[in-house]
Formats: C-alpha cells, structure tokens, sequence
C-alpha cells in the first residue's frame, strides 16, 4: 500500500504502517473498510485546509459518504472508539473540537 498513490490526501508525515501502529495500540488490525474511512477524512480534510474543522459537518459529511452502508451506525461497527476521533487517530489528523470528552472519552 503506497501512502502516495492511495492516500493521496494524506498528511505529509503519515504513513499506512504508523495508521497500523494506532490500530493496534488501540486493539484491531485495520481492513479495507478502515481503509476506506481513513482515505474518506484525509480527503475532507484536505478540502477544508484552510478553515477550522467542524465536527456537525465532518460527521454529516461521514454520514453521506457511508450512508449506502450504513452511515454512522456502521462506522461505529469499525470504530467503536468513535468514528471521528478513532479515525482520525488513524488517518494522521487532528480530531475536531468536541470530538473527545476527557471526562467521557470519545464522543463522536
């Protein structure tokens, strides 16, 4: 798997193998549905570079994009740490405000 050519929204300093570390720090082994959701906010946020990051549209945006499977429902099947804090643990990127709770954990 070639960070450059299928995470091509990637940050410049991840890496697929440092997405892999996270993974098993936090007890699974990523499949191509992680995958698909690690590439899915890398590509967000790349298109959002120049703004804060809000969590209502980051979530909205991951419900549509995975709707025909589910939408949040089944994100949370791949990512019970939550889908925007989780995967963006995964994917290199910076969770949004609101996202974790210290008190709670994740949240979204």
């Amino acid at each position: 798997m070639a960070a450059g050519t299928e995470f091509r929204f990637a940050p410049l300093d991840w890496t697929p193998d440092k997405a892999r570390a996270t993974a098993a720090q936090e007890g699974f082994t990523p499949g191509d549905d992680h995958w698909e959701v690690v590439r899915g906010l890398q590509e967000f946020y790349a298109r959002h570079h120049d703004v804060a990051i809000n969590l209502r549209e980051l979530q909205d945006a991951l419900e549509e994009k995975f709707h025909h499977k589910g939408g949040m429902k089944y994100l949370y099947t791949l990512f019970p740490g939550g889908p925007v804090a989780q995967g963006c643990r995964l994917a290199g990127l910076r969770p949004p405000a609101g996202a974790t709770d210290r008190g709670f954990g994740s949240v979204t």
